[in-house]
């Protein structure tokens, strides 16, 4: 074997181990700063709410700094009406989530295990609800609600909010179940097991933590809705349609608490269900 055959051979040794490839480092650098500059301006209106419900304000007007206080988060319910809006915001997102899953979860099953007569016009439906303008949305509703003779409040909220969250958990559970193998459930239903028992013992522990995403997301739709429920509140408020009335006035400190608070809530749910998640075997 000649010297160049001997060196050819080496070459085209696969055990031989690949160079590393170099990427020049000022990209790297420049697409970490850009990064942390996408991140900084996303944060910077949760910072701002966050530390002028810290101002020591006279006026309802909270929109120049005065010093440190917490004197609104010892008073955060000081203003009833402000704290019925509140307490309006979170029960109705815990039972638009409650029912979106119940009736998202299902349909997410279906799209991705099954094929029907409608199949494809369910898929439409689902997208064209979270592609659509949320004001015609709400005036689809309120055009609805009229015609049916159906007094708007609280309860025509919580059915508008069911209506736009459940596509994203049913879209979402679709994903999770595109990922798993049906040979379990083919496997469980071969050992005798029904239908129902099958979902239960094997697809639901599978499909957990795309119906808890949903879950989470259509939470998070719910509580800061404004424009669908501006539509179908009639005299029920929310907490962003009390925002909006105020600002014509003056937003007080104690809304800042409360957006905070909602924002801390929001973050809490996000972890607790990460770690959940995390360890399941």
């Amino acid at each position: 074997m000649t010297a160049a055959t001997a060196e050819r051979t080496r070459g085209e040794d696969p055990a031989a181990e690949p160079r590393p490839s170099r990427r020049p480092r000022g990209k790297g650098r420049l697409l970490r700063v850009y990064t942390w500059l996408i991140l900084a301006w996303m944060f910077l209106p949760i910072v701002v709410m966050a530390a002028f419900g810290f101002n020591d304000t006279q006026s309802r007007f909270n929109f120049r700094w005065q010093g440190f206080t917490f004197k609104w988060w010892q008073n955060v319910f000081a203003i009833p009406n402000l704290t019925e809006a509140l307490v309006n915001s979170f029960t109705i997102a815990i039972v638009v989530t409650i029912c979106a899953v119940l009736l998202g979860t299902p349909m997410g099953v279906a799209l991705a295990r099954y094929r029907y007569r409608g199949h494809g016009l369910t898929d439409l439906v689902l997208f064209a609800n979270i592609a659509a303008p949320e004001i015609g949305l709400g005036a689809a509703l309120l055009s609805l609600y009229i015609t049916v003779g159906l007094p708007r409040g609280y309860w025509t909220i919580v059915i508008a909010h069911v209506m736009f969250t459940i596509p994203f958990v049913a879209i979402t559970v679709r994903a999770r179940m595109a990922g798993m193998d049906g040979a379990t459930e083919e496997a469980a239903r071969d050992l005798g097991a029904g239908a129902f028992t099958t979902f239960r013992l094997v697809t639901l522990p599978q499909i957990v933590p795309g119906v808890a995403a949903g879950g989470l997301l259509a939470f998070a739709l719910s509580i800061d809705d404004f424009i669908i429920t501006q539509f179908t509140a009639g005299q029920t408020l929310t907490f962003p349609l009390w925002v909006w009335g105020a600002s014509r006035l003056g937003v007080p400190p104690q809304a800042d608490v409360m957006g905070t608070i909602i924002f801390l809530v929001g973050v809490l749910l996000a972890v607790v269900g990460s770690l959940a998640l995390r360890r399941r075997p």
